[in-house]
């Protein structure tokens, strides 16, 4: 724990608070360990139940996490804002493929589209809902990839839905599957709403089957997928992976399903879905990776209770999503040039995704990346492969933030990254990986 820091409090609440005061102004950093139990019992001069209640309080928070011999920790990215982000650091001259985002200059630009954008202002009692346009739009891209595309609703992108869905469905302490390694941003998420995380382990063709089966048996009330550009993995699920999905999901009808679909038109992959193999599902296309992570628009489709309950919550609370971000994505679905722009990127990401993992063969380094703008590479010392590549001038995002249960790995976004400079970096990871002088592989 840090030393600037002091733990204080006689209650359970006084302590949760005491420690989310520390998250709160920088003085416990993302991964500081907290004090086992019986020590800061002793230290505040209470009971090991106290303190216990105190860090039970904090986990269902999303505050922090415990992991076995690692202890307490406060979570990567905690449930309380923090007004000094932990980053990677990023030396001058280094290129940083930690991010996970598009390359922005594959972004279409928004000027002219802008300028087509209805000028008429909304006001509150006009603003509710999807604008037919952008239902239109959205249900034929929908239906043209095999997606039932009756009941839809707009959100504020692509998390802000899958949180909206769950909390339609779901209580604190339900089991949620997820695939593992998988989205860093959803675990957080769960975290914060105190659904805990059963993991699935994906490989190239998507969540393992008989784990999916065996979390549904033990209880899960929910399944995440990202059918394809899985991220970190890279995973895309193939004809014969939906297949068997489709036919487990329906031996166990009233489990929830949501389909994370944010590559959208990037892909060039089919989408295979699981939607309607169970009876409440879901699945979310953002705008955010082919047209700009601003946009903060996102489509969903689902089942027509599931829709009717996120639509009820959103009334209340956001109200509607901008008509001014529907306009501009339908304006941006419309025009010709954008979509042969959003596909000329798609096709630049998969050719400096493919280098990569070529370039990385080569040098006998096993890494995964079918699909999307991540490629993910099995390590055995997170830290110190990261520490390494970092002296060679490359940032790339260790696995920690997106691991469950699954073996450590970095993950590197090649969104940004050159054909030609693959080789160059296959290099540096190749070496990076190999044991250090003095010690002996076992």
């Amino acid at each position: 724990m840090s030393s600037r820091y002091c733990i204080v409090g006689a209650t359970s609440n006084a302590i949760a608070s005491s420690v989310e005061s520390g998250v709160r102004s920088g003085d416990l950093t993302p991964g500081t360990k907290l004090p086992a139990v019986r020590a800061l019992a002793a230290e505040l001069d209470v009971s090991p139940g106290t303190v216990a209640a105190a860090y039970r309080t904090l986990r269902q928070r999303g505050v922090i996490e415990t992991d076995g011999r690692r202890g307490t920790r406060v979570r990567p990215v905690p449930a309380v804002a923090s007004r000094s982000r932990t980053r990677l650091p990023v030396p001058p001259g280094a290129r940083n493929l930690s991010v996970g985002g598009p390359d922005p200059a594959l972004l279409p630009s928004l000027r002219s589209t802008l300028r087509r954008i209805p000028p008429d202002p909304v006001t509150y009692g006009s603003g509710f809902g999807m604008r037919p346009e952008f239902a239109e739009q959205a249900r034929r891209r929908l239906v043209a990839d095999g997606v039932p595309a009756d009941d839809l609703t707009v959100t504020s992108g692509c998390l802000a839905a899958v949180e909206r869905v769950l909390d339609a469905h779901l209580s604190p302490g339900d089991l949620v599957a997820v695939e593992d390694p998988g989205w860093a941003n959803l675990f957080d998420l769960l975290a914060a709403m105190g659904l805990p995380v059963v993991p699935v382990p994906v490989d190239d063709d998507g969540p393992d089957p008989e784990a999916v089966e065996q979390v549904l048996r033990r209880g899960a009330r929910a399944l995440v997928v990202t059918s394809r550009a899985q991220n970190p993995f890279g995973s895309q699920v193939s004809e014969r992976r939906a297949a068997r999905l489709r036919g487990i999901l329906g031996r166990h009808r009233e489990v929830l399903v949501v389909e994370d679909d944010h590559a959208a038109e990037l892909a060039a992959e089919p989408l295979r879905p699981l939607a309607g193999a169970t009876r409440h599902w879901a699945l979310v296309r953002s705008a955010s990776k082919p047209y700009g992570p601003d946009l903060r628009c996102a489509v969903l489709a689902g089942d027509s209770e599931t829709i009717g309950r996120v639509e009820g919550r959103q009334a209340v609370v956001t109200r509607w999503v901008s008509t001014i971000l529907q306009n501009l994505v339908v304006a941006l679905w419309e025009d010709e040039a954008v979509a042969e722009q959003v596909a000329r990127a798609g096709a630049l990401y998969d050719e400096r995704r493919e280098a990569l993992v070529a370039a990385l063969a080569r040098h006998g380094v096993a890494a995964h990346g079918r699909s999307g703008l991540n490629v993910w590479v099995p390590v055995a010392d997170e830290t110190a492969v990261c520490a390494r590549l970092l002296e060679e001038g490359w940032v790339v995002a260790p696995g920690a933030a997106y691991r469950v249960r699954s073996s450590p790995g970095v993950r590197i976004t090649v969104a940004g990254l050159p054909v030609e400079d693959a080789d160059r970096l296959a290099d540096a990871i190749a070496a990076a990986t190999r044991p250090a002088r003095g010690q002996y592989a076992v």
